[in-house]
């Protein structure tokens, strides 16, 4: 399915979860990889993927789902259009996620064992490569926003003293950096919805249950089998979102609200450098941009440092091929999760390159995307748009029935061209 605007066209390539199916490569011939130095193209946006989680997600709840992707892509692509960087159109579509109460981000987040909300996010500049954490933080509505200020401050450089400015924190200490920068406190019963309490009340009558029950062998494994199926594939995580500038900058976020009746002060993937999220510019070492950003169980994660693995990924010809075998080899399989009888995640991946096109002019310029997800979980939604689209494309992606979460993966994606004048 093709969709083409006066700028701009967006492609569609299925690839779910089949192995032998491969896409033609989208840097034909007419096309040819360039740096443009010294010219500025008449701004028309860029593009922006987003996910609400790789867990499982309900078809009665699937039109919320959908819209609150809908909703932060154009979140993003007005940031876009007004000029922003792809750093703070990435930020815009995460405070959207984060505000849904329908996302396990924010608002809505799940509770911990104390039945408090503790938030981790983090946010990565592919321009500046800097990036911006906190984890395990309470009382803040958007996390992402603290990140992002992290971010920025980082950027003006070193403190008073010559001291390093921080670029990850957490708990108290997030949160008192975050009022003390100007973003107001939020009450952790304010950011709670009646599913993340009941949720909370269910869980924690079914662990008071299981510790009334025999303490044997067997009871022991039910238990830890129980706890695995109800923080699995069956409960939504992380959010995110990557996104490319017409400049070519690329910017990647993520954020959660972490495991159900997680202990209080865990730290999931989304705090975590290079396995939450990653985003690089191309250099003279690598020919394409990248932006990832990851969800799923915060563990398996970590150990893998999947952001950044599937970025490095991406320098390769082929990105579904690429990408495909990262998740089989550098997750599924990987040495470090050896002991685990299922890995659980999902990412979404953005690659990019600056072209020209070859015929029939030299003025015209622009980025060529190539946008994948792949996730072994049951599913994963998700939503993308560029600068030219009047609305965003939303997709629910399920592992193909017969397939087992954890130990298969489904991969699908696409591609956009962005074009523009060169002045």
């Amino acid at each position: 399915m093709i969709g083409l605007s006066s700028y701009a066209g967006v492609m569609e390539s299925p690839m779910n979860s089949a192995v032998e199916q491969q896409p033609v490569s989208p840097l034909d011939n007419t096309w040819k990889q360039e740096t443009i130095n010294n010219q500025k193209p008449r701004s028309v946006g860029g593009f922006v993927l987003v996910h609400a989680g790789a867990g499982y997600h309900s078809e009665s709840k699937a039109k919320e789902y959908k819209h609150v992707c809908k909703r932060a892509c154009q979140r993003a692509v007005d940031q876009l259009k007004a000029g922003a960087l792809a750093v703070e159109a990435v930020a815009a579509a995460l405070v959207e996620l984060e505000d849904s109460p329908f996302t396990n981000a924010g608002t809505g987040s799940n509770l911990n064992l104390s039945g408090e909300i503790e938030c981790d996010a983090s946010i990565m500049d592919g321009k500046s490569l800097h990036f911006g954490a906190v984890g395990a933080i309470g009382g803040i509505r958007n996390p992402v926003l603290v990140a992002n200020r992290l971010l920025s401050e980082a950027q003006k450089g070193k403190l008073s003293a010559g001291r390093i400015p921080p670029c990850f924190l957490v708990g108290r200490g997030a949160h008192d950096w975050a009022v003390s920068h100007g973003i107001p406190p939020c009450p952790s019963d304010k950011m709670a919805t009646k599913f993340s309490l009941s949720a909370y009340k269910r869980n924690k009558r079914k662990m008071e249950l299981a510790e009334k029950m025999d303490t044997g062998h067997n009871q022991t494994k039910k238990r830890r089998q129980s706890s695995e199926n109800e923080n699995g594939s069956g409960c939504l995580d992380t959010v995110g979102a990557v996104v490319v500038d017409l400049e070519g900058n690329v910017a990647a976020a993520v954020s959660s609200g972490g495991l159900a009746m997680k202990h209080p002060g865990r730290v999931g993937q989304a705090a975590h450098y290079g396995c939450g999220c990653w985003a690089e510019n191309a250099c003279n070492m690598n020919p394409y941009s990248t932006a990832v950003s990851t969800s799923g169980c915060g563990e398996h994660l970590i150990r893998t440092m999947l952001a950044r693995e599937c970025s490095a990924a991406m320098q390769s010809e082929d990105a579904h091929q690429a990408l495909l075998e990262a998740m089989q080899n550098k997750f599924i399989s990987s040495p470090f999760l050896a002991s685990e009888d299922r890995v659980l995640g999902g990412v979404i991946v953005l690659r990019c390159c600056t072209c020209v096109d070859a015929q029939p002019s030299q003025s015209i310029q622009g980025i060529l995307v190539e946008f994948l997800w792949s996730h072994t979980t049951e599913s994963m939604c998700v939503g993308y748009m560029s600068a030219q689209d009047s609305k965003a494309k939303t997709h629910i992606s399920r592992l193909p029935a017969g397939t087992v979460p954890g130990q298969s993966l489904a991969i699908e994606g696409g591609v956009c061209r962005l074009m523009a004048v060169v002045e």
